[in-house]
């Protein structure tokens, strides 16, 4: 950049400016020179600093997220999150349905990953209930294809959105095209393809339809071939690899100081993981590792991501051989007081109790009838007492603390979503760096702002 004064007759503009008008007026000149050089002239000419709005409603940061960034030049100087915007009062909401209920709002919380927000709070009612140990072996195994499942879903969505936030389109397509697979897997389970209202306290609302075992097999190898042709795009691409390494770094100490867990934690090479450490339905019996990276960059996170999905892989098909082997088997604590009506079959719209069960219950008796009703509308009671669960959500650790005074609805309900916390490391990721850089930091934290603001 140069300025320069033209003399008198320099045809230096066009239109209803005469050539004098320009005389002893400054002109900018722009020039091919280096970026650096430029930057540099600005900065002799006191150029002020710009402070730039992102959002909320920008299309680049996984939901309503406002994103307040100053910058110099190219230069992120500062930046600073803002959350609120999807504020839905969930919590509160909870502390006025029965526990039951509860789940039909958890579940919509982290709306890429409901079945994690079902299985913590469904397990935390439980340890209320003091019915841990009851809990079929079956309606666990189920619990855990489910949620390793949606694991796979939730990452394909990082590694979708993620590529096309750098331009590659084909990557989106790639991954929500072995998305859907794993939607196809849970709406014939579920009966829905999101907030599925599922996993229920003492078990599951039905069992896995007849063929589930050699449907899910089928799909998995399909996502398989999905995954390959991801990696084929992003791991050998040199754009990829611009746009991602050695930005948005994140060490062990700043996961640490605040609070970071799942993906981020394991790409500064800390192999935490709550399903080893702390294990719940079971996950102790099952054969899987804990991908790491130590690079902790924006590409690591990829990296790990990509790991897990095959991690989750392996544990669906762990969990196939074992429905296998329970065929048959309760999935509801056998406790009536307690036990959801199990005997649900999904309709041709996705709900529906089955006749048979109907049936049962108008026959046998007027007290059974009764039953029925109050365990749907009234509830059962919960010891009074306090519970913390946690769980390795796809985000990282959850956790879910209820208050009992011993009635049918919850007397508080809050959850630790990872979402929240992750979102925190914003400023460390991207101040120092470019503005192009933030996307994709943004990108690699995977917020979801339903369970940020909940």
């Amino acid at each position: 950049m140069s300025t320069q004064t033209p003399p008198t007759g320099t045809p230096h503009s066009t239109g209803a400016l005469h050539d004098d008008d320009l005389a002893g007026v400054p002109v900018f000149d722009s020039v091919g020179d280096d970026w650096s050089d430029i930057a540099a002239e600005a900065a002799r000419l006191g150029e002020e600093r710009i402070v730039v709005n992102m959002g909320p409603q920008h299309p680049s940061t996984h939901g309503v997220l406002r994103l307040m960034l100053e910058i110099d030049g190219e230069t992120v100087t500062e930046a600073r999150a803002g959350i609120g915007y999807l504020h839905t009062g969930i919590e509160k909401t909870m502390e006025y349905r029965t526990w039951a209920q509860g789940v039909t709002l958890c579940t919509r919380m982290d709306y890429l990953a409901p079945l994690f927000q079902e299985g913590a709070y469904c397990l935390a009612v439980e340890k209320l209930l003091g019915v841990t140990d009851d809990v079929p072996e079956r309606a666990s195994v189920v619990r855990v294809l489910v949620m390793e499942l949606n694991r796979i879903s939730s990452h394909l969505v990082f590694l979708g959105t993620g590529g096309n936030e750098m331009g590659a389109t084909t990557v989106m397509m790639l991954g929500f095209q072995a998305r859907e697979d794993v939607l196809e897997i849970l709406e014939m389970i579920t009966g829905l393809r999101m907030n599925h209202g599922y996993i229920r306290p003492g078990g599951v609302s039905q069992d896995v339809p007849p063929d589930t075992t050699a449907f899910v097999r089928k799909k998995m190898k399909s996502v398989r071939g999905y995954l390959r042709g991801l990696e084929d795009l992003v791991l050998a691409n040199p754009i990829v690899h611009l746009r991602m390494k050695e930005t948005g770094y994140l060490s062990t100490a700043a996961c640490m100081a605040l609070g970071l867990t799942g993906p981020l934690l394991r790409a500064t090479g800390l192999p935490y993981d709550v399903r080893k450490t702390e294990p719940y339905c079971g996950y102790e019996t099952y054969d899987f590792d804990i991908p790491t990276a130590t690079e902790a960059d924006n590409y690591a996170r990829m990296i790990v991501r990509l790991e897990e999905i095959y991690q989750s892989i392996r544990i669906v098909e762990q969990t196939c051989d074992r429905l296998d082997a329970t065929t048959g088997a309760p999935v509801m604590v056998a406790d009536k007081k307690i036990a959801w009506p199990a005997q649900i079959s999904v309709a041709g719209d996705g709900q529906g109790q089955s006749p048979a069960h109907v049936k049962q219950i108008l026959g046998t008796s007027m007290e059974a009838l009764i039953h029925h009703f109050k365990l749907v509308t009234e509830g059962f009671r919960v010891p009074p007492g306090q519970v913390w669960q946690s769980i390795e959500h796809a985000r990282g650790t959850m956790g879910v603390h209820l208050v009992s005074d011993g009635g049918t609805h919850p007397y508080r309900a809050h959850f630790r979503d990872p979402s929240f916390n992750n979102l925190q490391a914003t400023s460390v990721m991207c101040e120092g760096g470019q503005v192009a850089d933030v996307v994709v930091s943004i990108a690699s934290i995977d917020p979801v702002l339903g369970g940020v603001d909940r």
